[in-house]
């Protein structure tokens, strides 16, 4: 399997030019069964990246464009009456797939964002007091214009948590952007992805990320990075219980992609603030210091003692 993982990234770098750290953290995510927030402006590659994702790991894929009209049954699907059958039937919505490209989720209600909400946390969706599993794998790809766009709001703090990571694609650097121009003259690269995995192979996957052996020292230093975002004087609310598993999964998949089967602490480094920057509550003196929770969360790191641990 590790010649899978290596042909995947190999093929969306192909796509997804000068952005192999990015991508490599959404593999990580997908990996450690979870959900990915991606934060930016339009046009740098959000939609392309989720794409080919979808076709490289042999996923079924949806995509959802939330704008404020957009209901609840538009995502969980919803039963109407047959008349041949005498019975109701159960129509599925846009999260019956395995990867769902959710796109400008600040801009669509509340209401419909809880909707989704249920499905990230519990992988099914009750209609009409019926429950229907998402098919497995199933991963969520949330786009969200930056806040103060038009027709943006911001996502409650308990819809953040759900996503493993938040991250951005940001533009590309002159020598991408180069190759981007010269690779898509007469066809776009994306036309030409072929699936690398299946689903039955991503499910292996998952499983063998779950087996990545961790230290108690390993655990322990994750732990302590955890209660230092609660202790913080800049952060209101730290990293959470359920932020914490959530590091410490991405961690195991980060040490996956490496080739390893145990962890290290530069595994947790590199993911940490990927992890918890989108769970941070700063305290209304950290704006006035000019602090972002991504620098905090960095002077954490720099803080709180790495312990060696001997591959």
């Amino acid at each position: 399997m590790e010649d899978k993982i290596r042909e995947l990234r190999t093929e969306l770098a192909k796509i997804i030019k000068g952005k192999s750290e990015i991508t490599d953290k959404i593999i990580m995510a997908v990996l450690a069964e979870g959900h990915v927030l991606l934060e930016d402006v339009p046009g740098v590659g959000k939609t392309t990246t989720a794409l080919a994702l979808s076709r490289l790991m042999g996923m079924e894929f949806q995509r959802i464009q939330f704008t404020p009209d957009v209901v609840p049954s538009d995502v969980t699907g919803f039963t109407m009456y047959d008349k041949e059958s005498n019975s109701f039937i159960y129509r599925p919505g846009s999260v019956m797939c395995n990867l769902l490209l959710a796109d400008e989720i600040n801009r669509t209600s509340s209401k419909t964002q809880s909707a989704l909400l249920e499905v990230m946390e519990e992988e099914m969706v009750t209609v009409d007091g019926e429950s229907h599993p998402v098919p497995k794998p199933f991963v969520v790809i949330a786009t969200e214009n930056p806040v103060g766009s038009s027709g943006t709001q911001m996502l409650p703090e308990s819809q953040l948590d759900r996503f493993m990571i938040s991250t951005t694609m940001g533009y590309p650097d002159h020598g991408s952007l180069v190759d981007i121009l010269r690779d898509r003259q007469e066809v776009n690269p994306l036309q030409n992805a072929k699936a690398v995995l299946n689903s039955e192979e991503i499910l292996e996957l998952q499983a063998q990320v779950r087996k990545v052996y961790v230290s108690d020292e390993v655990l322990s230093y994750i732990a302590d990075l955890a209660e230092a975002t609660r202790k913080h004087e800049l952060i209101m609310l730290g990293l959470s219980p359920r932020g914490t598993l959530a590091l410490c999964r991405m961690a195991k998949a980060a040490a996956y992609l490496a080739g390893r089967d145990y962890m290290v602490p530069e595994d947790v480094v590199n993911v940490f603030e990927d992890v918890a920057g989108h769970r941070m509550v700063l305290e209304s003196r950290a704006r006035y210091e000019e602090k972002t929770a991504r620098q905090i969360l960095g002077e954490i790191l720099e803080t709180v003692p790495s312990p060696k641990v001997e591959g």
